[in-house]
């Protein structure tokens, strides 16, 4: 077995140790912060440092790798780092303030995956590039669709958030019912949005190291989307009855 099959693996096991442990205990920040987690630090710069790993481990190892990776590791690089551009570099400073904190050991372990994901996947792309070539990739359906799905979900996820930033909160900053957009049809339309995205990911990359991130995420974002809509329906007796969780008009 070669190291990044090794990897790989390691990541879908933890996709399954991940939403097997947010099945019974929410992750410990936004709306869900409490003691108990250690100290914290403020929410716009735990988002730059956790993120930054995926945004730069990638990049450097397709670009040492630039001959190999060809023509579509430097595409697929460019869709990558659109995410991450606006995950570490626009994103925290977009946030309304004040924020709850972030506890710092949840960013360490941010911290430790999103170096591991981009590793797996910064490599995976520095490998198939013949593969790529060889199968005309540009006009293969897989890659046309996942493409579109990447750019889609992108867009759901960062509509969503710029809703969520613009919601008229009280003065002491509590929650409200969110609206608007895919806020119309599901309670987390920015998870729904982000499964999306790395879906279209796995799909247009065709790789195990593609899927093995959307399948993280999903376990990552499922069970908190859940958590989500529970709490507002708990919390706002109006709750629209017929918004769903996470898939428009499904679930």
């Amino acid at each position: 077995m070669e190291f990044l099959d090794f990897l790989v693996i390691t990541q879908l096991s933890l996709a399954v140790v991940v939403f097997l442990f947010l099945m019974f205990i929410n992750a410990p920040y936004g709306r869900y912060v409490r003691k108990g987690w250690g100290p914290a630090i403020p929410a716009q710069f735990a988002w730059m440092i956790m993120e930054f790993p995926a945004f730069f481990v990638i990049a450097w190892l397709v670009i040492a790798n630039a001959e190999k990776a060809g023509m579509f590791g430097m595409l697929f690089l460019l869709m990558w780092e659109a995410h991450y551009v606006y995950r570490v570099w626009i994103y925290p400073f977009l946030l309304s303030s004040p924020q709850k904190p972030f506890p710092i050991v949840l960013v360490f372990f941010a911290i430790c995956f999103n170096t591991l994901n981009g590793t797996i996947n910064g490599g995976s792309l520095a490998s198939m590039g013949a593969w790529y070539t060889e199968h005309r990739w540009a006009l293969d359906p897989r890659m046309i669709v996942g493409c579109m799905m990447f750019v889609t979900g992108f867009v759901i996820h960062a509509h969503s958030d710029t809703l969520l930033r613009h919601l008229q909160r009280g003065e002491r900053g509590e929650y409200v019912v969110p609206s608007g957009g895919m806020f119309r049809f599901v309670s987390s339309p920015n998870y729904f949005g982000e499964m999306v995205e790395w879906a279209g990911w796995a799909v247009a990359t065709w790789s195990m190291a593609g899927l093995a991130f959307a399948v993280f995420t999903i376990a990552n974002l499922l069970s908190r989307a859940v958590s989500n809509h529970r709490w507002y329906q708990k919390t706002f007796p109006g709750y629209p009855a017929d918004r769903k969780i996470l898939i428009p008009f499904l679930w």
